[in-house]
């Protein structure tokens, strides 16, 4: 083989490897849908999350009878229910509700 046909080779070998300028930015190798569903499932579960954690206070308010009316007896106060926090932290509702499922 001559030096110019190994020469010749190679460069033919580089064309190919180099990326098509015309179609360089026309294609996309994000999987837009995919992403989207991630996207939309995280957001459902931090809102379940919050939907229980406010279900499980105010259920466990209502059973240790925090918002009692005072005025009233045997009735509750629903200015109570809205601002009450029957748990120190969001998190201890959200647990207990994953851990009893069913009613006791």
């Amino acid at each position: 083989m001559e030096e110019n046909e190994v020469e010749k080779g190679v460069m033919k070998m580089y064309r190919e490897s180099e990326p098509d300028i015309n179609t360089l930015y026309e294609y996309s190798y994000v999987n837009h849908i995919a992403w989207s569903i991630l996207v939309i499932a995280i957001g459902l579960i931090i809102w379940l999350t919050i939907a229980l954690s406010n279900a499980e206070n105010l259920r466990y308010a209502l059973m240790t009878r925090q918002c009692a009316d005072p005025v009233f007896k045997g009735e509750v106060d629903t200015k109570c229910l809205k601002t009450v926090h029957a748990r120190e932290h969001w998190w201890q509702n959200v647990a207990y509700a994953l851990r009893h499922v069913k009613p006791e």
